[in-house]
């Protein structure tokens, strides 16, 4: 079984769908701690302007300093970013193909007003695969298994957990993935690539690297040959 695990993001880019395409269980690796100024509570979209940053505020205090859990944070109501994520996304994209036809369903997103960041960002990246038109995947949890260990011996320990045999990782982590581990579990390793080609965009310079959204409202149910059906 072809397993990713990965941290849950805020309406991440096309690589972190190409993951979920690629594996047969998708992990929200959602009980490590919370990262200040990371991708899971924020990502770019673009814009007349440029690339403007979406950040969806979340309670602050003791989040690293008392090592809070990413599935432990809170989203912080008292400031109206939902509505004004919405106005930047409708005035970014209004004039794009597709907008009206995934719009409803985004909007429906920002009426919620969950109290967990992952119960948000975890529901919208589920409905948005599904918008990609993955639906073999099955997703869950780590927060959710009981599994020991740190870095490379606790990824190990959820992939027996789950009983997974193949191992899917981006790039980034050959700085820091104990390959010999994986290898001594019997877990075979697969390196993702990024190869993308580009796709009409409603403003220029070319930008890949802004979320999905930008994506599927430029391109529509073609949105998956601009990641795995490139051939």
């Amino acid at each position: 079984m072809k397993c990713v695990i990965l941290q849950p993001s805020y309406i991440p880019w096309r690589g972190y769908f190409h993951q979920i395409f690629m594996s047969d269980l998708f992990i929200f690796y959602d009980d490590v701690q919370y990262d200040k100024n990371g991708w899971r509570n924020r990502n770019r979209i673009k814009t007349p302007n440029g690339p403007l940053w979406l950040t969806i505020p979340v309670l602050h205090r003791g989040n690293v300093s008392e090592h809070i859990p990413i599935t432990d944070i809170h989203i912080d109501w008292s400031k109206d970013w939902a509505r004004k994520h919405w106005i930047s996304i409708q005035q970014s994209y209004s004039k794009a193909p597709y907008f009206n036809r995934y719009a409803p369903v985004l909007d429906g997103f920002y009426q919620k007003k969950p109290e967990y960041l992952v119960d948000f960002t975890i529901d919208l990246t589920i409905k948005l695969a599904r918008i990609l038109g993955i639906e073999h995947t099955r997703f869950i949890r780590s927060s959710s298994i009981q599994a020991g260990g740190t870095k490379t011996d606790r990824l190990v320990d959820l992939l027996q957990k789950v009983g997974a045999t193949h191992y899917i990782s981006g790039p980034s982590a050959k700085e820091y993935l104990e390959t010999d581990k994986l290898a001594a579990a019997g877990i075979s390793l697969e390196w993702m690539s990024y190869d993308y080609p580009e796709y009409p965009q409603l403003y220029l310079p070319y930008d890949p690297q802004v979320s999905i959204i930008d994506l599927l409202f430029m391109t529509g149910p073609l949105a998956s040959t601009y990641i795995w059906d490139k051939n």
